[in-house]
């Protein structure tokens, strides 16, 4: 009877109190991992996969490429918060993260990151291989050394170079098939490497006051408007003459040679759009469709390798 009735007593307010901040917190843990931008390096790194395995990969290695990816990118992007925290406090579009709002404190969040790196790197190691596992620290390590710590402050180029990081992914994807790196692999890092200027300039002129608000050197904060749509439309021609390269070796056939033609098409006139008229509407288009390419052109080689089967 006693336990009848304490089941059938409600909920006290403090009770509920609780339970909200622990899922606060628990939101704000899974912020520091940036899950959009995991998503689409995960996309890159089957991509990777399902090319390397000529189809469908070895279901037990995708999935634990998928974790150990995800830890991994998750790390490096929770020590980037911290490592930004200063800076992120000043941009409106970033004052509101967990560490830079101080709902999470730089030590925690820094902790958290180490922690996420050393899980993803013993988990690839043992289970997948050492090769992925290095490539995915490495990835981390330029990200949060080079990139974050180095040239975001210092270049106008910071997001050309730091941008190897994020080309990774597909690379450590070709790894865990063969154990080894192949020209093909060379390709898809170099594709997402020439992807990432235009994708991020084409956001850095939608926010440009916010980082001169907090004195980052990004390319439209230090050459202006013109001669930063101009090189991302260099930057674009470059990159759909690559991924129409690609079509040349034998990792890929016709579908993804058709679908890349018709997808980098579409690019580069937009890119073209921005150039002639240089207005939000039109840089706000090209990031979101740069976003939907890249996923698009992965999708693309993980059908084609699959009706090559």
């Amino acid at each position: 009877m006693a336990d009848q009735i304490r089941l059938s007593e409600p909920v006290t307010k403090p009770e509920i109190g609780r339970a909200a901040n622990i899922a606060r917190l628990a939101a704000d843990y899974v912020t520091l991992t940036k899950p959009p931008i995991i998503s689409l390096l995960l996309v890159t790194a089957i991509g990777g996969m399902f090319l390397a395995a000529g189809g469908v990969p070895s279901l037990t290695t995708l999935l634990l490429v998928c974790i150990g990816g995800t830890l991994g990118a998750g790390g490096a992007n929770a020590i980037n918060h911290f490592l930004d925290q200063d800076i992120d406090a000043l941009m409106s579009r970033t004052s509101q993260r967990p560490v830079a709002a101080h709902r999470i404190s730089p030590a925690k969040a820094l902790t958290f990151g180490i922690a996420l790196n050393v899980g993803a790197f013993l988990l690839l190691a043992s289970e997948v291989n050492l090769l992925a596992a290095v490539l995915t620290l490495s990835a981390t390590l330029f990200y949060v050394l080079v990139y974050t710590g180095w040239l975001k402050r210092t270049t106008p180029q910071n997001i050309v170079i730091g941008g190897a990081a994020g080309a990774i992914p597909p690379v450590v994807g070709w790894a865990a098939v063969t154990g080894g790196l192949d020209l093909p692999a060379l390709y898809l890092f170099t594709i997402i490497f020439f992807w990432t200027p235009p994708h991020f300039w084409a956001l850095s002129l939608l926010i440009q006051k916010d980082y001169e608000q907090a004195g980052v050197p990004m390319l439209p904060v230090v050459v202006g408007t013109e001669r930063t749509v101009q090189s991302i439309f260099g930057y674009s021609l470059v990159l759909i003459a690559l991924t129409l390269v690609f079509a040349a070796t034998s990792a890929v056939g016709f579908v993804y040679l058709g679908t890349a033609a018709a997808l980098g098409a579409v690019f580069i006139g937009m890119a073209w759009q921005l150039r002639r008229e240089q207005t939000s509407r039109k840089a706000l288009n090209l990031y979101l469709y740069s976003l939907l390419y890249l996923a698009l052109l992965f999708v693309t080689m993980m059908v084609d390798s699959l009706v090559g089967v």
